[in-house]
């Protein structure tokens, strides 16, 4: 087998392993919750500790392999991430395993910034649209047996085990890298941007805590309003940085090219969408509906087979469909399904969400694959690196600011809700206790613990407020679905694509002025 398809290979097996580690942490929240004593804020935590050490390092990663090699820097990440999977198997406590989480992250950026680029530098032509496709399809495996996997082994052995299980896996990827992988670099990067990487992963993290806090404290508070105003000074301060550096991390004038930024806006928004309220949704099976972590992950497979299978057939029509016409109405699908999973009632059962799953996962399949040439075909292969890098710092972006601001409304909402449903009943002294229990998923427990004469009003309230507070944040994520189509749809042209890997297919360049 030649070279560049040991490169898919490599690059194929690495990103299942980041995919699935994400899917499979999902299903294992209520299982980590419990064991580890952890509150929703510390879940919050664990997912965005990861996601934010990603977005943050990612840019840098992209530069350092433009300088140092693609090729090194992916195995180097991977090592890392098989360091930080074995830690996070160990973690005695909630903070070790958020720490460990962000180990992860730093090896995860590592390999997030050059799978792209390595497939760019490998692929040109029809072959690169193969490759991409593959790697779409890749992830769509990766969605799909994550849930399931994470289930049995939640259930069978230990949410530890989710961990481990990325390091056989880890294993082939450097082997194969090492063995078989072409080295590619720039001849013109520069020395990395530290300073942008400081004002922007602080102005980043300020963010994500600030809208964490205001779940639990309001956006008043004053330690949530200087975390807002510090990071949006830092962030300003970034993007000055960028501007007024030689080498800058990100390079501004990436964004005059609209089909780029539409790119952006895309891994935004499938991020901040439904990646961020499934966080939400596992929790709302498990918690709410009871369902084992095994259950709880076949029941999402309804999401993982169609995302899948809109995958398979999104990498073949990339070569004879203009890339806005599968993003733009993959964004539209998304929409409908979440639009279709809210409703929820407290009487309703687990098969209310089939629909809302189905749809929205083909949603998925359709975004993902253009969007993995969209990111690095408006380039040339020299400056995939940053391409890239910037690409994945938007979906983990997404992710980390998703899940921090749907939890803070999501937090208000169930709060608000038991304040009024609990009034003017004898439970209404225990209103505080509730909505933090419900707020974190312990609709079962705050039962349990209630007085024997409350004990049915307090269970009817708690399942009533954590229903509305998830119809409520899914109502906001269908939002971000349509906006980015809208967006995608006036942004993302084919003749921005450069000529030598055309856009997915050379024809639909040539065969579409807009």
């Amino acid at each position: 087998m030649e070279r560049r398809w040991w490169t898919l290979v490599a690059v194929c097996t690495g990103v299942f392993m980041l995919l699935l580690d994400i899917t499979i942490v999902n299903v294992a929240l209520p299982d980590i919750e419990q064991q580890l004593h952890a509150s929703l804020s510390d879940l919050q935590w664990v997912i965005d500790a990861y996601a934010l050490s990603l977005a943050a390092l990612l840019l840098t990663a992209g530069s350092l392999a433009d300088l140092f090699g693609r090729r090194r820097v992916f195995v180097i990440g991977t090592v890392l991430f098989t360091v930080g999977s074995f830690l996070c198997g160990l973690a005695p406590t909630i903070h070790f395993l958020s720490i460990a989480r962000a180990g992860q992250g730093i090896g995860g950026a590592a390999m997030f910034a050059t799978a792209l680029a390595l497939l760019s530098n490998a692929f040109t032509g029809r072959e690169r649209g193969v490759a991409f496709g593959a790697f779409g399809a890749t992830t769509g495996v990766a969605v799909a047996i994550g849930p399931v996997l994470g289930g049995v082994l939640t259930s069978g052995l230990s949410w530890r085990w989710i961990f481990w299980v990325n390091l056989p896996i880890c294993v082939v990827a450097i082997t194969v890298a090492l063995l078989r992988v072409e080295e590619s670099k720039d001849p013109r990067a520069g020395r990395p941007d530290w300073l942008g990487f400081l004002t922007f992963s602080s102005g980043l993290g300020l963010l994500v805590l600030g809208l964490i806090r205001a779940g639990e404290d309001g956006l008043g508070a004053g330690p949530v309003r200087w975390s807002l105003v510090g990071s949006a000074v830092l962030l300003v301060l970034f993007l000055v940085t960028q501007l007024v550096q030689k080498s800058p991390m990100f390079d501004l004038g990436l964004l005059r090219k609209p089909t780029f930024t539409g790119g952006l806006v895309a891994a935004l928004g499938v991020s901040a969408s439904i990646f961020s309220l499934l966080t939400y949704l596992v929790i709302y099976v498990q918690n709410v509906l009871g369902y084992s972590a095994v259950q709880a992950g076949l029941r999402f497979l309804f999401l993982s087979a169609a995302s899948f299978v809109a995958a398979t057939a999104a990498g073949r029509l990339t070569s004879h469909v203009p890339t806005k016409w599968l993003i733009a109405p993959g964004f539209a699908v998304l929409g409908a399904g979440l639009l279709l999973l809210i409703g929820i009632t407290p009487t309703d059962g687990w098969t209310h969400l089939i629909p809302g799953l189905v749809v929205a996962g083909l949603g998925i399949g359709l975004i993902n694959v253009p969007l993995a040439s969209t990111a690095v075909g408006v380039v040339t292969p020299e400056r995939s690196g940053m391409a890239s890098g910037v690409n994945s710092t938007f979906r983990q972006v997404g992710i980390a600011t998703g899940i921090a601001a749907l939890g803070s409304i999501f937090s208000h909402q169930v709060a608000s809700g038991v304040a009024d449903r609990l009034a003017g009943t004898p439970a209404a002294g225990h209103t505080a206790q509730v909505a933090a229990a419900v707020t974190g998923g312990q609709v079962d427990a705050v039962t349990r613990a209630a007085p024997p004469g409350a004990r049915q009003t307090i269970a009817d309230a708690a399942v009533a407020s954590f229903v509305d507070a998830l119809n409520h944040i899914g109502l906001i994520a269908a939002v971000i679905a349509f906006a980015s189509a809208v967006l995608c749809l006036g942004l993302i042209r084919q003749r921005d694509f450069v000529v030598h890997g055309g856009p997915p297919s050379e024809e639909a360049a040539q065969g579409s002025s807009v």
